[in-house]
């Protein structure tokens, strides 16, 4: 995929979304798969592990790697925040994967967790990897003063916590079933559910990179726009993609009884709302000029996912 980036001299080279996404995602994965050793209790790790190394697009850690490249910062002081992030995704998924929560069997093409290692172990799966998030930026961190690890420790767990994640699941868990959802409420589970975990990794890439506050409310804003078009795009595949696409179980929202947003606005309003998302995130990154093409090109990537 070759992103062109109009507003930028056409003498400039054309950026490549594609390499750029493989080299951000091998830099992860070999940072994940050293972030985590099997001891004793073997079990526990291995499950950890099982979730962790997975697969996915990575998109979390990326975009945290790429707004501190933005921002003046480097890659390498922003790699351990940028695992500690696919950590806490991946807490995420294990525990919306159990019974008692969203009951799925397969996740990124694979058995889900609990369906491999038991309810309990699934559920300690996720705990284990979320302390060990914040432990992996405070411990591996190197060359960031301390005041701007305490901000990114604060705003993940915030992101994370009933004011964040936490808070939107319980009512996502609370609306099913129900045919009254209004446009508010499902905005508020998917700006708690989906947008707080994106916005944290766009806006602690900044940090950790000394970003003013203005840039700040820039990378924040940016963030929620592409977190809720994330959102709307998956509401949309869920109805028009496979299995075999989505790596996870296809038409799950629609059996559970859902409200989604094109139950409320129809498919084609879903894709427009979406795509004005997108255009009022890059709005935000125009002061940052050539050095925002990587997160402009990931904002489209979001809203061109397959319909």
């Amino acid at each position: 995929m070759v992103i062109t980036d109009d507003r930028n001299s056409p003498h400039e080279a054309q950026f490549d979304l594609s390499t750029y996404l493989a080299e951000g995602k091998a830099l992860v994965e070999t940072a994940l798969d050293r972030s985590l050793e099997i001891t004793y209790p073997e079990r526990i790790y291995e499950a950890m592990r099982y979730s962790l190394l997975a697969g996915g697009k990575r998109l979390r850690p990326i975009l945290c790697l790429a707004t501190c490249e933005m921002s003046g910062g480097t890659r390498e002081m922003a790699l351990p925040t940028a695992c500690a992030l696919e950590m806490v995704h991946t807490m995420s998924l294990i525990h919306d994967d159990l019974p008692a929560m969203d009951n799925d069997d397969y996740r990124r093409g694979k058995l889900t967790n609990h369906k491999v290692y038991g309810d309990d172990v699934a559920i300690l799966a996720g705990d284990g990897l979320l302390a060990y998030a914040f432990e992996y930026i405070a411990v591996e961190t190197k060359g960031v003063p301390a005041e701007r690890l305490l901000q990114v420790v604060a705003r993940l767990g915030r992101a994370v916590g009933a004011a964040g994640l936490v808070g939107g699941q319980v009512v996502d868990l609370e609306s099913e079933g129900k045919s009254d959802i209004s446009l508010e409420t499902l905005t508020f589970i998917h700006t708690h559910k989906t947008a707080a975990l994106l916005e944290a990794s766009v806006v602690s890439g900044g940090i950790l990179a000394g970003a003013s506050q203005e840039e700040i409310g820039r990378l924040s804003r940016y963030a929620q726009n592409i977190g809720l078009a994330f959102q709307i795009v998956d509401d949309i595949l869920d109805i028009t993609a496979s299995q075999e696409v989505l790596g996870k179980t296809a038409g799950k929202d629609l059996k559970a009884q859902k409200a989604t947003y094109p139950s409320l606005w129809g498919l084609e309003e879903s894709k427009r709302q979406a795509e004005q998302l997108i255009e009022a995130a890059q709005a935000e990154l125009s002061p940052f000029g050539p050095s925002a093409r990587p997160l402009n090109a990931i904002a489209d990537f979001i809203v061109r996912r397959q319909y």
